[in-house]
């Protein structure tokens, strides 16, 4: 039986005695991060999304996430069993460690440390996107599959390889960084100090700061310049660059890892058949001898890797993880 919720250090008593358990779950990204405390039943119950400072003190405005949600979940009368963190890069996740993210300006970070000093619970530290992996083989489009490679859309993009419910972290816990896969050798610098990478060309971040470049409208984001591809030249052109870069990259990961399915998601995977479209005429123009893996949308769009954090919350805290587990109660349904 867990204890009552204790005031913490500080603070008045929460606002009523904590009745359930719940967990933690924050999604580092390069604009915002995202926090939500889930209950036991796999639902959101409270969410706050803040900036991600990465040029002011990200680490502090991290821990500073993860303690209002701490609070939030106590005042609420739920008692967190524990807390995922998530974020991009090179994250060494069995010893908690940001080993490098050049989105969010971290260095050497151990996060596990930090959160658990902060908040005395369980805590685990994931990749995104194989968070995100993990999401969708519980309960979203790679459920019940043996193999699928997810790409998460949004200010980067990375690649997660899911084998039989589990994403690959690789020997330097580097497999998946495709977002600096060269799509275009020699072509437009990228902040990781390569030239022609694809999250220069079809990431969300990657294409308003292409579009803007060129002489495009200010402050035009990716929703912007999608909406704007019927009227645009200019957006035309970014945007049939992006999807012909991402087609090429499927290409590459069909040839070789010969997924069942390929996932995409993130922010960018709102725009639907507009980016599936074309993307998928490019994967299949790409392979001249083999067809297509089918391209679908993930099942949690650019809440995936919020999902998966929670996932991997509920596991360090020893919480089982039913199948089917952190899919949103479609309207009307009962609970």
């Amino acid at each position: 039986m867990p204890p009552v919720a204790s005031a913490r250090p500080g603070t008045s008593p929460p606002a009523q005695p904590a009745t359930g358990r719940c967990v933690l779950a924050v999604d580092v990204g390069g604009t915002t991060m995202k926090g939500a405390v889930f209950g036991e039943e796999g639902q959101v119950r409270h969410s706050l999304v803040v900036p991600s400072r990465a040029d002011g003190d990200p680490v502090g405005a991290l821990r500073e996430l993860c303690r209002r949600l701490r609070d939030t979940a106590l005042d609420g009368g739920v008692e967190p069993a524990g807390i995922g963190v998530v974020t991009p890069g090179i994250v060494d996740e069995a010893a908690g460690l940001v080993l490098y993210a050049s989105n969010i300006r971290f260095r050497d970070v151990p996060l596990r440390a930090l959160v658990q000093d902060d908040l005395g619970l369980p805590v685990a530290v994931g990749h995104d996107a194989r968070a995100a992996g993990v999401a969708e083989a519980v309960a979203g489009a790679g459920r019940g599959l043996a193999n699928f490679v997810l790409l998460p859309l949004g200010t980067g993009i990375a690649a997660t390889v899911v084998l039989h419910g589990e994403p690959v972290p690789g020997t330097a816990w580097s497999a998946g960084e495709v977002g600096h896969m060269p799509v275009h050798p020699g072509g437009e610098p990228c902040s990781c100090g390569q030239r022609g990478c694809l999250e220069v060309y079809a990431s969300a971040g990657g294409l308003a700061r292409r579009y803007a470049r060129l002489g495009g409208t200010p402050g035009l984001d990716s929703r912007g310049i999608a909406a704007a591809v019927g009227t645009d030249p200019l957006a035309r052109s970014v945007w049939d660059t992006a999807t012909q870069a991402l087609g090429i990259a499927l290409a590459t990961l069909t040839l070789t890892l010969d997924p069942a399915r390929i996932v995409l998601g993130g922010g960018l995977a709102e725009a639907g058949a507009q980016l599936f479209d074309p993307v998928r005429d490019a994967l299949r123009a790409a392979l001249a001898w083999r067809a297509a893996p089918e391209v679908v949308p993930s099942a949690f769009g650019a809440q995936a890797a919020q999902v998966g954090a929670a996932i991997l919350a509920r596991r360090a805290a020893g919480l089982a993880v039913p199948e089917g587990w952190g899919l949103p109660v479609p309207a009307g349904s009962p609970g």
